[in-house]
């Protein structure tokens, strides 16, 4: 699978070019510089789906417990 530019990558998550550059910048997802382009690994692109696919079933689950324990409003 190899490694993605930024813009295969952004278009991947769904997400803008300068989204996903605040990702790589602020460390989210790792990349490396060849020359002046940033590449992604593919499996990097996967570990970080897996790890927003968890927190955000994390969220939904309090959400529903939230819910259920404030009842019918």
């Amino acid at each position: 699978m190899g490694t993605h530019s930024v813009q295969q990558a952004a278009d991947m998550l769904n997400v803008s070019r300068p989204y996903l550059i605040g990702l790589l910048e602020s460390g989210e997802i790792p990349f490396r510089l060849v020359g002046r382009h940033r590449r992604i690994r593919f499996a990097d692109l996967r570990q970080y789906i897996r790890e927003d696919d968890a927190a955000r079933k994390g969220a939904a689950d309090d959400l529903m417990e939230l819910d259920q324990e404030l009842g019918p409003l």
